[in-house]
């Protein structure tokens, strides 16, 4: 017993060790490490309360004042990206990339009550919220228009018991995992996200669960099912103007883990 305990322990140790680093392949092979297990240095300042590093983790915290991704510095054209990610039970997060553009969205700040989408419409279009407004319990949010791959408890979150274009792996809204390729909340997954031009492909635990293009069938019909006609997001969307975009780790008011987050460009 005391033998299989230390095997354990050491096994544990050499995971812990080899966290966040790069092996001689994969330097080869073009991957850099775009968090280092230790520091933010490689994401925009973001306050204290949204998100920490803990045990060689980004970790999203639930309840900050102001909701707000961790935005890299770094911004993409084609790529490949790697990571870890993890959730506490009944929570939802997502990295989202192609990002577009950020809004600041804030319910008390409207001038009548809406929905989300329109929420987002008018703070696109007139740009009214204001930081310094904002009231711990209003939920409000800076919100990136992106892409996102799903992050999320697929067994008790609801947005995943809804839809199937919300399960773990899922481009958000837009086009469903091909299969259930998720662990159990607690468990560590791993993620990719590779994007050529249109052409976008999402793999989780070594399964292809989302192979599709920006302008599918079916990735238009998610956005013209969410925004209306005449919504800057849904024109933004459709057009990608902007061809290098830095991706974000999504604080969605709740808990989070993310690690070996490496990337590699791609010609």
């Amino acid at each position: 017993m005391r033998t299989i305990l230390l095997a354990t322990l050491l096994a544990a140790a050499a995971a812990a060790q080899t966290a966040n680093t790069l092996s001689a392949e994969e330097k080869k092979a073009g991957w850099k490490l775009l968090f280092d297990g230790k520091t933010m240095n490689g994401w925009l300042p973001v306050p204290a309360d949204a998100w920490a590093v803990e045990d060689g983790c980004l970790k999203s915290l639930s309840r900050p004042l102001l909701r707000e991704d961790l935005v890299s510095k770094k911004e993409f054209g084609d790529f490949e990206l790697a990571f870890e990610w993890k959730v506490a039970p009944g929570s939802n997060s997502g990295v989202k990339y192609k990002i577009q553009d950020t809004v600041l969205v804030d319910d008390h700040q409207t001038p009548q009550r809406m929905s989300f989408e329109k929420q987002v419409d008018y703070f696109m279009k007139t740009r009214a919220g204001k930081r310094e407004l904002v009231k711990k319990g209003d939920d409000a949010q800076v919100f990136p228009v992106a892409f996102e791959y799903q992050v999320i408890d697929n067994d008790k979150h609801s947005d995943a018991l809804r839809n199937a274009s919300s399960r773990a792996g899922a481009l958000y809204r837009m086009s469903a995992p091909s299969q259930a390729a998720a662990k159990p909340v607690g468990e560590f997954n791993q993620a990719r996200i590779v994007v050529r031009g249109k052409h976008v492909e999402h793999w989780l635990n070594g399964v292809k669960v989302v192979d599709t293009t920006f302008d599918a069938p079916e990735v238009r019909a998610g956005i013209e099912q969410r925004w209306a006609p005449d919504s800057p997001v849904r024109d933004l969307l459709e057009r990608l103007p902007k061809a290098r975009c830095p991706i974000s780790l999504q604080n969605h008011n709740d808990v989070a883990w993310y690690r070996n987050i490496k990337f590699r460009d791609l010609k």
